[in-house]
């Protein structure tokens, strides 16, 4: 787990904030998920056999012996509210939420145990337009955030069930030649989980995997189709990609459209978003059938990504200074007629005793531009000294009754 410190959150923040208007622009609907479900919806829709099911999850019995999971996912829980909430059958919907997940998996660099994600699920649309779109939305984000230039999209389709089936046969009997060379996850996959050995970290396993079949060959007419027409959209949008025939993604209920968006600056946590197509996940949950398709995207790796792009803002625009004890109650006053009269501002009072030159010496630290300075005679002649802590000039003197105004113009309010 991990503590969030200040700096780190209003980074969280700036990427929650630019989330949130990128997905209102492509008309996503917000919704809240529980941070726990009953431990069979991820065992019968994530896999049996995946990672996260057999040695990931935080799963415990509740005092009625119910088996409850801490989320270690956020698709399966909102397939399981649209179905309950009847959102899905013969309807469209654009989903997204944000919240923290839950893996036990070794801790490093850019992976916790409980990390926060922003995940979009959109219900309804079986055509690769809707694939192309969040693909498209996912960029605007990264360039609203400044990191385009550092992450790269990596595509693949996996085709259908049955598809699926004949060239997991073919994966295996070519794998088992080389049995004893794999890895130990990869030895174990190939009776369990045998396409998730595609995305071993192993170099000894990814050379043998390098003359292994691949999947594309085994594509069904639709799936094919399906992919080289979500490529072409990309193509007439100007979307860079790559075709990874290894991405398979670790979860059961994938099909046909698979993706990541892959960055090399935070060492092997390389993913900082991913997701692809889920048609048969509702039909699995006992529903009636809705296609799907959605992303998840790791706040905590973003944030990595961004922390040396971002300038911190500091902790006030405004800090308010004052000596003796008349001062000090008009400060606070002042101060509340600020936040009040100019929405937004962030307004810090000096609280306690201090020399003006150290209580200065705090407001330069705090990142404000401006200095409100009281002292017996600003209290006197209601008054206000302004010192400026972020370009040069001499400290001026405003009178009380137009300060809000003075603060209004120099913060350029409502551009």
């Amino acid at each position: 787990m991990q503590d969030i410190l200040p700096a780190q959150k209003a980074i969280h923040r700036k990427i929650e904030e630019s989330a949130r208007a990128v997905l209102a622009a492509y008309g996503y609907q917000e919704v809240g998920l529980p941070v726990l479900e009953q431990t069979n919806l991820f065992k019968r829709l994530v896999g049996e056999n995946t990672d996260i099911v057999e040695k990931e999850m935080y799963t415990f019995d509740d005092r009625n012996g119910d088996s409850l999971t801490l989320r270690p996912e956020g698709t399966a829980g909102c397939a399981r509210f649209g179905e309950e909430n009847g959102l899905l059958f013969n309807q469209v919907q654009r989903l997204w939420y944000i919240g923290p997940m839950f893996r036990y998996e070794r801790p490093q660099k850019g992976r916790y145990r409980q990390f926060d994600q922003i995940g979009a699920e959109c219900f309804g649309m079986a055509g690769p337009d809707i694939d192309a779109e969040l693909l498209l939305m996912n960029a605007r984000l990264w360039r609203d955030l400044g990191l385009m230039d550092d992450i790269t999209l990596e595509l693949n389709s996996i085709g259908m069930p049955g598809s699926r089936a004949a060239y997991k046969d073919k994966l295996v009997s070519y794998l088992e030649q080389y049995r004893d060379d794999l890895d130990e996850d990869s030895q174990r996959r190939l009776t369990t989980n045998p396409m998730r050995i595609l995305d071993s970290k192993s170099e000894k396993t990814r050379a043998i995997l390098v003359d292994a079949p691949c999947i594309s060959d085994f594509l069904d007419d639709e799936s094919r189709q399906h992919f080289e027409s979500l490529c072409q959209m990309l193509d007439d949008n100007g979307l860079a990609y790559k075709v990874n025939p290894n991405i398979v993604r670790g979860l059961d209920y994938y099909n046909r459209t698979v993706f990541e968006w892959i960055t090399d600056t935070l060492g092997a946590q390389g993913t900082v978003c991913g997701g692809g197509r889920y048609d048969g996940l509702v039909e699995q949950m006992g529903g009636r059938g809705s296609p799907g398709v959605g992303f998840a995207m790791g706040l905590d790796r973003l944030a990595l990504m961004l922390a040396e792009k971002m300038e911190s803002s500091g902790t006030a625009d405004v800090y308010v200074v004052s000596q003796g004890a008349e001062a000090r109650r008009a400060a606070m006053q002042v101060a509340e007629e600020v936040r009040t009269g100019v929405r937004g501002l962030r307004v810090m009072v000096h609280c306690g005793d201090g020399k003006f030159k150290a209580q200065l010496k705090k407001a330069d630290a705090s990142g404000a531009r401006l200095a409100l300075v009281l002292g017996e005679e600003e209290v006197a002649n209601a008054s206000i000294g302004v010192k400026m802590l972020r370009e040069s000039g001499d400290q001026i003197t405003c009178s009380r009754d137009k300060l809000v105004s003075y603060c209004r113009d120099y913060f350029h309010e409502g551009e």
